[in-house]
């Protein structure tokens, strides 16, 4: 299947040893897909490495944060006129050999956003103790908020169209963003699904979420969430101008 011009969007942040591998990846599922890196401010080879492996590279001076780096991809693709884009970690956890489902979804037209969920399916990603609190709790309050059901409001796995492109690139929170987003595409009302995927243990490098870490964004994050659901968002272009 084709699935036209499509860019994948792959945020980095000192991933010298994965980054190479799941380009490698991306481009053995689809070679037409462009892949744009966004380094985060690294301090190793990440950089040279996505660039030697044929992606685009967007080096930032310092670290901003998944937030940032994945806000900068999306201006990137918004930037260069593409319709759909693929948003993948530059740790290898994910298979992009799955990005067939989430696009395959996506181009039925009935989702603006599509969502690698690893807990969706039968054989679902069983995570450590320290993610697991957070996960079962923003799940529970998101698709309270949102009053549709999400499984994982942590994945950073997605598919959009140009509506999902232009949204983020406009507006994407900067500091538990993954949790956030799916409000702001809520209050926007872009439409959101969720499709099961797998999920890799981390070969590389390590996670920086603890026990007390997932505690003290579980406390934060849903304050981040109640003021969200109230705050008043700038409105994107094409929302004023209508279709």
């Amino acid at each position: 299947m084709s699935y036209g011009r499509v860019i994948a969007v792959v945020p980095a942040h000192n991933e010298e040893a994965a980054i190479g591998g799941v380009i490698t990846e991306i481009k053995a599922f689809d070679s037409t897909f462009d892949v744009v890196v966004v380094d985060d401010g690294s301090v190793d080879a990440t950089s040279r490495v996505a660039a030697s492996h044929g992606a685009a590279v967007i080096t930032l001076p310092y670290n901003l944060g998944i937030g940032g780096a994945v806000q900068t991809g999306f201006m990137y693709a918004l930037e260069n006129g593409y319709p759909t884009a693929v948003r993948l970690d530059g740790d290898g956890q994910h298979v992009a050999a799955d990005m067939g489902k989430l696009l395959d979804v996506l181009m039925v037209g009935d989702a603006d956003i599509v969502t690698g969920s690893r807990f969706a399916g039968a054989d679902s990603h069983r995570p450590r103790l320290a993610r697991r609190i957070g996960i079962v709790w923003f799940a529970s309050l998101v698709s309270l908020l949102t009053r549709q059901r999400v499984t994982d409001t942590t994945s950073g796995y997605q598919a959009l169209n140009r509506r999902g492109i232009e949204l983020f690139a406009r507006d994407y929170p900067s500091d538990y963003p993954e949790v956030e987003a799916t409000v702001l595409v809520y209050k926007h009302r872009l439409r959101m699904t969720e499709v099961p995927v797998r999920m890799r243990e981390r070969e590389h490098g390590s996670s920086s979420i603890t026990l007390v870490r997932s505690i003290y964004y579980l406390f934060k994050v849903t304050l981040a969430l109640c003021v969200a659901m109230v705050r008043r968002y700038a409105v994107p272009d094409e929302e004023v101008k209508g279709p």
